[in-house]
């Protein structure tokens, strides 16, 4: 099993709307484990945490291996939510594991 997670830090300084994209990102890619079927698990949390080092939305995704991550990144739904996040979010990091 592959585990890729993604945290994300959102541009907008202003909190109403911060957490409206935060919802609404956290929305679309709830959606995904709808309509891509090589995506075994999703989840995705709000941050609460007040520390300044905190990311504001983190998506935990799980895989059968690299092919259906590729596959996955590829989608065009998952290109659409992209799109998205070009648009709200100012910093993301990555990790991708394979979990034995």
């Amino acid at each position: 099993m592959l585990k890729h997670i993604v945290m994300m830090r959102l541009k907008s300084a202003e909190n109403e709307v911060k957490q409206e994209q935060m919802n609404k990102l956290k929305s679309m890619l709830e959606d995904l484990k709808y309509s891509i079927d090589v995506l075994d698990f999703l989840e995705v949390g709000l941050n609460f945490s007040t520390r300044p080092t905190a990311f504001d939305l983190v998506l935990v995704t799980n895989f059968k291996g690299e092919t259906e991550l590729d596959l996955y990144r590829e989608h065009p739904k998952h290109l659409k939510v992209l799109d998205y996040i070009r648009e709200v979010v100012s910093e993301s990091a990555v990790v991708d594991y394979i979990v034995n």
